[in-house]
């Protein structure tokens, strides 16, 4: 059974990591020293660069590692700790991605304004960024900083829109931060945010209100515990929802949601 690294407010649930292998380097095609992207020239140049861009500082973890992935034709380079819930990449968002990009003519992301819920390191976030989508990554405040760096390591000069990154505690000071006078969503994405906490009730009312009328859920999820399952029954409750696709080597199941309304 997987084991929780932590009891604080979840961004994602723990299992078996990939093994580390180095600190993270600059790809080709990274930022230039005017921030714009390019050739990398010194890497210490580099990194000031994308460091000056940042709202957020990465907390200092000794573990940092790098891990690869290729989604929506691009190779990813993530900033991953095994120290945090909430810097490591886990199964759901795999295979949110993988379903992003082999479904982009059906999901129109081109210009979509897309919320994603607990972004974690930012894989997600990222993919529909480079698919063209206007992105607000959103988690708790001790993982923002590595999240930012992610995005923008990773979308710079790959994108339409840049990321934005904004604190998101579920169902604290909703209104206040995400008026809905001012932000609607054509999709909200969450990935492996429901797993053994007590957060739950927290969660489902943070979605029920960052929904409106045409606002389109998905929502992978690795399913491993009773109170998983328990959540579905309540998400059903208030959301049509439609099982989209399932990933049986990972347990994952993909669902699409939209509000119900009376």
């Amino acid at each position: 059974m997987d084991v929780c690294l932590s009891s604080k407010q979840p961004g994602c649930p723990a299992e078996a990591l990939r093994s580390p292998d180095g600190l993270l380097e600059p790809e080709e095609g990274a930022l230039q020293k005017d921030g714009t992207g390019g050739p990398p020239g010194d890497s210490n140049e580099i990194e000031q660069s994308l460091q000056s861009l940042l709202k957020f500082v990465p907390t200092n973890y000794a573990s940092y590692t790098q891990e690869h992935y290729a989604f929506a034709g691009k190779k990813i380079v993530l900033q991953e700790s095994i120290e945090s819930y909430g810097a490591t990449v886990w199964p759901g968002a795999t295979a949110l991605c993988q379903y992003l990009e082999e479904h982009t003519e059906e999901l129109n992301l081109q210009d979509a304004k897309v919320l994603e819920i607990g972004a974690g390191p930012g894989l997600v976030s990222i993919v529909a960024s480079i698919l063209g989508a206007q992105v607000t990554a959103t988690d708790l405040p001790d993982v923002l900083g590595n999240l930012e760096y992610n995005l923008l390591k990773n979308t710079l000069k790959r994108s339409a829109h840049r990321p934005e990154v904004k604190e998101l505690v579920w169902g604290e000071s909703l209104e206040l931060h995400f008026p809905k006078a001012t932000f609607c969503y054509d999709y909200v994405l969450a990935s492996d945010v429901v797993y053994h906490h007590y957060f739950l009730d927290k969660l489902l009312s943070t979605m029920l209100y960052l929904c409106q009328p045409g606002t389109v859920l998905l929502w992978a999820n690795k399913f491993r515990f009773s109170t998983d399952y328990e959540f579905l029954d309540k998400f059903k409750q208030v959301f049509d929802t439609i099982l989209l696709a399932e990933f049986p080597e990972s347990s994952v199941k993909l669902f699409k949601g939209t509000l119900k309304w009376e």
